[in-house]
This record gives C-alpha cells, sequence and structure tokens, in this order.
C-alpha cells in the first residue's frame, strides 16, 4: 500500500509538470467541444489531432490524448441536454431526461447533473483503476465471447425497462434497430444482406450516428414545429449562483444512482469491446428499476441524467485498463490511443507498469487532475450553454438542422447517410405521433453488431450449440439474470392481475 502511495505521488509530480498541466486544461477544452459536436465524438477527436502529440514527449501526449477522451466524454451531454442530439453513442441515455429538463427550463440543473455525475464517475473509476488494476485485468482476460454476448444480452434485457408497460412496442422497436444494425455484409461471409433496392450507400451498413442524429434530431425539429403550430416557445432556462446552487442541492436525492452508476461504468468498460455504451444504458435501466417514482423517467428525472452520464465517464477509465495491462483495448478510441503509444514505442502489457513507472503513473495521476478541470470547465461553461436555449426558433432550427446534417456527413463522407438520416427524421417524428419507444431501436442498432459477432463466434467454438452460454459460469450467470428481467414485467402483470382477482 505504502508503495503505491508513492508510485501515485511520483506519478503526481510527472502529471502537475507546467508542460503536462497545460496540456490536461488544453485537452479537456478541446474535448469538451469535441464532444459537444454531433457526428465528432472522441474517437474522431483522438485520431485528428493525434498527430499533434508528436510536439511533445511521450508521456506528455498520452496526459494530451486522455484528456481530450475525458472532455469527450463530459461534452457528449452538451448537445444531448441543449439540442436533443446524441454527439455520440455514449450520450444517447443522456437525451431521453435531459432533453426533457432543458424544454422545462431546468437545463441548468442537467447540466450540473451531468458534470457533478461524471465527476464522481471518473473519481470512483480512478481510484478503482489505481488500487485494483492487476486482478480487474484478471477478470477482462477471463471474458472471452460467449460472457461478451451474455453481456449484451443483460443490456438488452434492460431496454425492455424503458418504455414502461408497454412491452410489444418496445420489442418491436428493438426488432427494427436490430434489423437495421444487420444491413451491409455479412461478418462471416462476407456475402451482402438487406442491400435495399441495390443501393451500393447500403454496403457500409448503417452508421449508428445516422439514425440517432435522424430520429432525435430532425424528429425533434418537426415535433416542435407541429406542437406549437408556429407559435414556438423555447425554454426560456436562466442560470445565476442561486440556481447553480440549488442544482448541486438537488443532487443528493441521486447520489445512490451516481455511486452504483459508477460502478456499473467501470466493470462495463473495462470488459474488451464493451465500451461505454452498454454502461450507460444499464445504469439508466437500473436507476429506473431501484426509483420510486419510475414513471417520471423519460419526462425529464434528474436521475436519468446522472446515472448514465456517471456510468460512461467511468466506463471511460475502465476501458484504459485492458490497453495499459493486457494491450487489448476496451473501447475505440483506447484502439488509437494504443496505436500512439505503439508509435512512441512504449509496448503495453504486464511489464509496462515495471519498465515505465513515469509513464504509467503519470498517466494515471493525470487522469484525476483531467477529472477536476474537467468539472471546472463545464460548470464554468454553464451560462454559454444556456444562452443557446434563449435563441429564437427560427434561428436554433436551421442551426440544429446544420449540425444535424454535418453530423450525419462525418463518419462515412457519404451524401447517402445524410438523406437517410432525413428519412429517419420523418420516422422518428411518426414513431413519436404513434407513442412508439425510440430508445431501444437506437442502442439496438448500436448494440446489434457487438452481439451478432460475440453470439457467432461462441456457436463456432461450440460447433453449433448454444448451450455454451449458460455452461460456463460467467456466461450463464449474466445469461440467468438476463432472462429474469427480460420475465420481469411479465411477472409484475400476473401479480397485478392475481392480486387484483375477486376471492
Amino acid at each position: 500500500m505504502m508503495e503505491m502511495a508513492q508510485l501515485l505521488a511520483d506519478g503526481f509530480a510527472v502529471a502537475l509538470q507546467p508542460l503536462n498541466v497545460g496540456l490536461v486544461v488544453l485537452g479537456v477544452v478541446l474535448g469538451l467541444f469535441i464532444g459537444a459536436m454531433p457526428g465528432l465524438g472522441s474517437v474522431n477527436g483522438v485520431a485528428i489531432l493525434l498527430p499533434m502529440t508528436f510536439l511533445v514527449p511521450p508521456t506528455g501526449a498520452m496526459i494530451f490524448l486522455a484528456a481530450i477522451y475525458y472532455g469527450a466524454m463530459y461534452g457528449g451531454a452538451i448537445s444531448s441536454i441543449m439540442l436533443g442530439i446524441p454527439g455520440a453513442s455514449t450520450a444517447v441515455a443522456t437525451t431521453f431526461d435531459g432533453r426533457p429538463l432543458a424544454m422545462q427550463g431546468k437545463a441548468d440543473q442537467a447540466l450540473v447533473a451531468a458534470a457533478v455525475a461524471s465527476f464522481v464517475g471518473g473519481t470512483i473509476s480512478v481510484v478503482l483503476f489505481t488500487g485494483f488494476a492487476p486482478p480487474l485485468a484478471a477478470v477482462a482476460l477471463a471474458f472471452g465471447s460467449p460472457e461478451e454476448f451474455a453481456l449484451m444480452m443483460l443490456a438488452f434485457a434492460t431496454f425492455v425497462g424503458l418504455s414502461g408497460d408497454d412491452i410489444p412496442k418496445t420489442l418491436f422497436s428493438i426488432f427494427i434497430g436490430l434489423a437495421l444494425s444487420a444491413v451491409g455484409l455479412d461478418i462471416v461471409s462476407g456475402e451482402p444482406r438487406l442491400i435495399f433496392f441495390d443501393i451500393p450507400g447500403f454496403f457500409h451498413g448503417i452508421n449508428f450516428l445516422v439514425l440517432a442524429i435522424g430520429i432525435y434530431g430532425i424528429g425533434e425539429i418537426l415535433w416542435t414545429l407541429e406542437t406549437s403550430k408556429g407559435d414556438v416557445q423555447i425554454s426560456q432556462a436562466t442560470v445565476n449562483v442561486q440556481r447553480l446552487i440549488a442544482s448541486f442541492r438537488k443532487l443528493k436525492d441521486s447520489i445512490k444512482e451516481i455511486v452504483l452508476g459508477s460502478f456499473l461504468g467501470y466493470f462495463v468498460g473495462i470488459l474488451p469491446a464493451a465500451g461505454a455504451t452498454p454502461g450507460s444504458l444499464m445504469a439508466y435501466g437500473v436507476a429506473k428499476t431501484m426509483s420510486k417514482n419510475p414513471e417520471s423517467f423519460g419526462k425529464g428525472n434528474l436521475s436519468g441524467v446522472a446515472a448514465p452520464e456517471s456510468a460512461n465517464n467511468a466506463a471511460s477509465t475502465g476501458s484504459m485498463l485492458p490497453m495499459l495491462t493486457l494491450g487489448i483495448p476496451g473501447s475505440p478510441t483506447t484502439a488509437i490511443l494504443l496505436g500512439g503509444m505503439v508509435i512512441w514505442g512504449l509496448e503495453p502489457g504486464p511489464m509496462l507498469f515495471v519498465e515505465q513507472k513515469e509513464f504509467v503513473w503519470g498517466l494515471i495521476a493525470s487522469l484525476y487532475v483531467a477529472n477536476v478541470f474537467a468539472l471546472l470547465v463545464n460548470v464554468a461553461f454553464i451560462p454559454a450553454f444556456i444562452w443557446v436555449l434563449r435563441m429564437p426558433f427560427a434561428i436554433l432550427a436551421p442551426m440544429i438542422f446544420i449540425l444535424c446534417v454535418v453530423g450525419g456527413y462525418a463518419p462515412t463522407q457519404d451524401m447517402h447517410d445524410v438523406w437517410l438520416m432525413l428519412l429517419f427524421g420523418v420516422v422518428g417524428y411518426l414513431l413519436r405521433k404513434l407513442d412508439y419507444p425510440m430508445a431501444p431501436a437506437v442502442l439496438a442498432i448500436v448494440l446489434g453488431p457487438l452481439a451478432e459477432a460475440s453470439m457467432r463466434q461462441s456457436l463456432l467454438i461450440a460447433h453449433g450449440s448454444p448451450a455454451i452460454f449458460f455452461t460456463r459460469p460467467i456466461a450463464g450467470s449474466i445469461m440467468v439474470v438476463a432472462i429474469i428481467l427480460l420475465l420481469l414485467p411479465l411477472l409484475k402483470r400476473v401479480h397485478r392481475a392475481w392480486k387484483g382477482a375477486p376471492a
């Protein structure tokens, strides 16, 4: 323990060098705006800014990129809350309650909840990282494709709780999302599938952001125009010191969800290839299940913002653990960070903690520093973010539309995706009119490819036998929990019917 404390103190001596502190602040600010821009996100931000890091030593370079990653995870909540457009898959769950809060004039509460929950999630995950890196790396190594599929099933099981008691509509939404996630080339045979009307643009599949931005961005504009009947009143959100202090106080009711989301996000984050999206979704589902007032979720519940935000920030730190200890990236962003480490001549793996102590502990200490600066920068910019909501809708709507088009075009730079996004916007508007939940469809298209890949790998290993998902201890335990969660609404309904039946 004393040795670890000494190593961490040495790490802080590296992280608090003027150059490294400057890189942390710059990385956090850049990350915040990269995360807030739909279509960019941490993956593109880190990839674009990677060449800049060759101007500084490897430790400073890694600190800078990790700070961008951290800032981007914070920033993802901004566009979700202010504009209703998730900038990345990790911020989708934040949109469910963040946007309704903003429309009720409580954007400052949502932004404070997101910032504080992100800070708590980041801090808990860095403490876990510092104290339990080797044993947690062993846990991550125990996860093969059957365990990954079981985890995806657990994530899908939480979808059922996202839309109240209307299970058929939820399942319909999930199946539509899964069907869309299968568009493109088969992952095993390479054969084209679901290439509608032989349009070449479908060969690269349907990008998650195209669906999410279409449904939430374009669909939101159409819905607002219809419901306002020409007299659009944008929420006149205000912010001052008293309101900010009150927002901090309100968070005490969500402490349980924040802490649970932090642990859940971290443990999902350390699993190779899982990433922060399943973690944030599960945290939202668990927060709703635990709530005394679950029907308020989706209508502006502060815990619905705090839980996924704590989870996705914890997962961003968790995903660095398999990268450093095993050389296995835990997310797309850490895959780019891993590439950077190899370029700088640093070999990830167990020996990194022995041979490159200054680098490893300097990076860990910088995460503490980045977390503090990200919170300060985020809270300081809240008045600027609130100002966006005060714009007349005649100015705001075209700005949102342009951001949607840029966000839809940026990932693949294909006009096909822009037209597809506009189509999904109309579909999202119609789904909302018919009272279908949109969240399960969006999240199914994110998790669908991960679930399919792990399922098919598992079945190849087991020569086609699905028993592999139940005979392995970890996978079997997770699958049982997932099945119980899926059956829970049915059991509740049977219980209510039995209670209400005459004696």
